[in-house]
């Protein structure tokens, strides 16, 4: 024995050590360990503190039902935060800390708060933060609140596989009745697929040891898995089955290794039938001071000494009620261990602490008294009988029955296509449990006699007993709080479980439930089954969010769109930057942002800006009813727009916000083009589908996106009429023959161009959409003619900077989630439009007319001065009836915001947008500009800041 390992035990690799650390302390550990083996191996008994008081807690389970052993990661740069240590494999160099203790969970700082026990009973919150004001409380709770730290550094793509599957049988747990079921199955012919949580199969059977059927417990397992995939069975181990739902589907969670590289899967799997076979857990047994570190199951450190060769002490005390436990302390001592074992029934029992004896533990269990008579120790195991893991059964509507013999709820009238086989069962024989589980997978009962060797003798909790005494172990619930509770009339198990937050620990109750059950019910001097349960629910263990992402997160969801035209500009040195999910150029030339961006704006203003629109939307609109549906989505009149014309609108939400704004193309009667912004391309179409199926005839109206089969240029300024009559489109460019807001169809090189003058700098400006084979010829032919005009490739930081002079909105930039068409001066068709449409009524709600909304203005400064700061706050002084501009008294605030702002090169000074309160008859007015502090003046004007005639876009 070397400290608490045992040699010839375990399922570990002794030849490699893995190096790691805990609170700070450097440890080892071997392949195959937990990280919990491995503070167990080294004497560690504190490895967490309880959530209320600060309570010292040791290692309570060695698998998922460990509630303590709580631990944020660090390992190869990225944190997992409230990862179960009992769970997690160890990995070389992995740095875990105890979470809810500071600086350790040795000595933890805040232990003080034990001290108050009498003062935070259960329910105190509820009595205790109502005067004066919850709000006072909130910011301190919060800030105490939760297990374990979030940070930034998790690492990207830590996203889960999904993957669907289907099966003649599903078998739950691979120990001896699950792999008997498994093999049973597979062999008579049908698809069968075992899981089982843990990285090899065996279940239970690694902790008894000895022998299976004539052969070794290791012999016997490799033999059944052997024949399982021989004859075509598939076993999936570190999968967890975490939850039953409709119509057979049972979610599994496949976990990988640990760290950046854990491979997590999420396994939808729809099976005919299912064999339950996940075993039974230790029952902890209730007494004074029974929560001190050194107290453990019985059944978690067999676990410890079969898989991983950790002996939880060396002078041990067996504490139970049942004849199981015979051969387990026999077990114990084989490996090495000075055994007592003692009645728990009828006798008064006391945890005595101190200071442990050797190792790293801290205060932790000494001895335990036992009627009087103290016996030294240093781990005390106790078992107060089995409790099935009956959760999945319930998950899938199965109803459970109370077996007085048992002394626990065992699986009753089955839910369609389910058997519980082995331990869940009830058939803690294991000769029982082999043929209840070939039973199972066959599909039939079975014949094998109940085993009745085990009948637990009753256990109640001793209220007079003295001390505390413990019921939920992470979360501090004692027996005096289930008599608070009693005494209150929380008496129903719901209940209960509120509030005392009995259950609600890291293992959902597993350690704590029955306990909690056996407690109410002997205070109430009612049996168990009176008493209730609560209600089992999914995920049967916690699972990372991760795992729900899967494929339908980040870019698996949003896969980042790219131009027809990335490799022309790549070539033509853009910066490329994402804009409404597609990779687009930010700016040209390998220079300062700033100076390349001014000088893109500047020549655009001067001669002409080229610019690969192609991401701005083309979504079709066809049918008989075309026009009366695109007439009624939008807020403008759609319906008297002619073919060949082109209008501007917004499409609102029905409360009359603006979701986005849109040029519309009516090429015949019944087609239209919308042409939305680039980012709301995808929305825009949802919501168009919406109306389609919801109000009209979807027989009648057709909606295409053909945003990516047209790619389109944008050729805007003073000479943009040249260089487009340089490509020989074929088409008349005079004022007079093609107006501003009309649609022409021309031909480049045999490929269809459609012409659009429209314009989004306030410039003379042409859309060119053609195919996407011609584009890149297109785009060549358009920057060759530009180039002796002085015309640049025109990126999108420009763009915003010129549309910004022009006091064009961004939906989404300048605007909110309650900004409405006449909030940026389009009020014609409110008062206009007779027919009804999206938003109609939103837009005559009592807040839509308030006259103090935020409105759309400009701010001006003093050219010398720096642009003002994107969503600096503009402050005024409210009069004596709340409206903006007292211009005496009043409380200064906030009415308004920057939500864009440049520094014009073309117009040498700064500009800026803003929504201001009551913003349009405020022109002229002064108003202060807050940020981080600071103070500056601007001036309040309206929004276009260039060319407000239209000269230069009708030019």
């Amino acid at each position: 024995m070397s400290g608490l390992r045992v040699a010839g035990y375990g399922l570990i690799d002794r030849s490699r050590t893995l190096r790691f650390r805990f609170d700070g302390r450097a440890f080892a550990g071997h392949p195959g360990d937990t990280l919990a083996a491995a503070l167990l191996a080294a004497g560690v008994r504190v490895v967490g503190r309880s959530f209320k008081y600060h309570r010292p807690r040791g290692l309570c389970g060695a698998w998922f039902e460990e509630p303590n052993a709580l631990v944020d990661l660090q390992l190869d740069g990225a944190s997992f935060p409230n990862v179960g240590a009992a769970t997690t494999e160890l990995v070389e160099g992995m740095e875990a800390r105890a979470v809810n203790a500071w600086p350790s969970a040795r000595f933890d700082l805040r232990r003080g708060f034990d001290l108050l026990h009498r003062f935070l009973g259960a329910g105190f919150y509820y009595k205790t933060f109502m005067w004066p004001g919850w709000s006072l409380y909130e910011p301190l709770i919060r800030r105490m609140a939760g297990m374990g730290r979030l940070r930034g550094d998790t690492p990207e793509g830590h996203v889960a596989d999904q993957c669907h599957d289907r099966c003649d049988l599903l078998v739950i747990g691979a120990g001896a009745a699950g792999l008997a079921a498994a093999r049973a199955a597979a062999e008579a012919g049908q698809d069968v697929v075992l899981v089982d949580d843990h990285p090899q199969p065996g279940g239970g059977l690694w902790a008894m040891g000895g022998q299976v059927e004539g052969r070794d417990v290791a012999d016997w397992i490799g033999a059944e898995e052997a024949a399982i995939r021989a004859a075509g069975g598939r076993v999936l181990l570190r999968t967890t089955a975490f939850g039953v739902y409709d119509h057979g589907l049972v979610a599994l969670a496949e976990s990988r290794g640990a760290g950046p590289g854990r491979v997590l899967r999420l396994w939808r799997m729809r099976a005919r039938r299912v064999v339950l076979a996940t075993g039974a857990l230790d029952r902890p047994i209730t007494f004074a001071q029974n929560d001190l570190p050194g107290i453990l199951p019985l059944w978690a450190a067999e676990e410890y000494l079969g898989r991983y060769g950790v002996l939880a002490g060396r002078e041990l005390v067996v504490l139970s009620n049942h004849a199981l436990a015979e051969a387990s302390c026999a077990r114990l001592e084989v490996a090495g261990a000075r055994v007592t074992r003692l009645e728990a029934a009828g006798a008064r029992l006391r945890a005595i602490g101190g200071r442990g004896r050797g190792g790293i533990g801290g205060r932790g269990l000494r001895a335990i008294e036992h009627d009087g008579t103290r016996y030294r120790c240093d781990a005390l195991l106790v078992s107060g009988g089995l409790t099935p893991l009956v959760h999945l059964w319930r998950h899938a509507g199965g109803k459970l029955r109370w077996d007085a013999a048992r002394d626990a709820y065992l699986p009753g009238k089955a839910p369609e296509g389910m058997r519980a086989a082995g331990a869940v069962n009830g058939a803690y024989d294991l000769e029982q449990a082999l043929e209840e589980g070939r039973a199972a997978g066959l599909g039939r009962a079975s014949e094998a006699a109940p085993a009745g060797g085990f009948r637990p003798a009753p256990l109640s909790p001793d209220p007079a007993g003295g001390g505390r005494q413990w019921i939920d172990f992470q979360h501090d619930v004692t027996l005096k709080d289930i008599e608070i509770a009693a005494r209150e009339n929380f008496t129903s198990v719901e209940h209960l479980k509120r509030y005392t937050t009995l259950g609600m620990a890291a293992d959902q109750g597993k350690s704590a439930n029955m306990a909690g059950l056996a407690a109410m019910a002997a205070l109430r001097g009612r049996p168990i089954p009176e008493i209730g349960t609560t209600t089992f629910r999914p995920p049967f263990v916690p699972v990372p969010l991760a795992l729900f992402q899967g494929a339908r997160g980040g870019r698996r969801l949003h896969p980042l769109k790219r131009l027809p035209l990335e490799a022309a500009h790549r070539e033509a040195g853009a910066a490329l930057g994402e804009y409404g999910g597609w990779l687009r150029p930010a700016w040209y030339g390998q220079g300062p942002a700033e100076a390349a961006i001014a000088a893109e704006a500047l020549a655009a203003r001067r001669a002409a800006g080229i610019l690969d629109a192609s991401p701005l939307g083309k979504i079709e609109v066809m049918g008989p009813e075309a026009e009366a549906f695109v007439n009624f989505v939008f807020y403008n009149d759609m319906a008297s727009l002619a073919p060949g014309r082109l209008r501007y609108g917004f499409l609102l939400s029905e409360q009359g916000v603006v979701l986005d704004d849109a040029v519309v193309a009516r090429l015949g009667p019944e087609r239209f083009v919308i042409s939305c912004s680039s980012g709301h391309v995808d929305g825009v179409t949802r919501m168009l589908e919406s109306w389609r199926q919801d109000v009209h005839d979807p027989e009648r109206v057709f909606i295409h996106d053909t945003t990516r089969n047209w790619p389109t240029l944008s050729v805007a300024g003073p000479r943009a009429r040249e260089i487009v009559a340089a490509l020989g489109l074929g088409v008349a460019l005079g004022a007079e023959e093609f107006p501003h807001m009309s649609l022409r169809m021309g031909a480049f090189r045999g490929a269809p161009v459609r012409i659009a003058r429209a314009s989004f700098t306030g410039d003379l400006g042409y859309e060119l959409t053609t195919t996407r084979q011609a584009i890149g010829a297109l785009w060549q032919a358009a920057l060759a003619a530009g180039a002796g005009r002085g015309a640049v490739p025109l990126g999108l930081e420009a763009l915003s900077l010129l549309r910004a002079e022009k006091g064009h909105v961004i939906v989404g930039k300048d605007t909110t989630g309650e900004t409405m068409p006449h909030d940026l001066g389009f009020t014609a068709a409110r008062a206009r439009k007779k027919a009804a449409y999206v938003g109609d009524r939103g837009l005559r709600s009592e807040a839509a007319n308030d006259p103090r909304r935020l409105q759309l203005v400009g701010l001006e400064v003093a050219p010398g001065e720096a642009p003002l700061e994107v969503g600096a706050h503009l402050l005024a002084r409210r009069g004596a009836d709340g409206g903006a501009g007292g211009a005496g008294g009043g409380q200064e605030a906030s009415q308004g915001f920057v939500t864009s702002s440049y520094r014009s090169p073309f117009l040498n000074r700064p500009i800026a947008l803003a929504l201001l309160e009551a913003g349009r008859a405020r022109l002229g007015e002064s108003v202060t500009v807050w940020h981080m502090g600071a103070r500056r003046r601007a001036r309040v004007s309206a929004p276009d800041f260039l060319d407000p005639e239209g000269k230069r876009l009708h030019a």
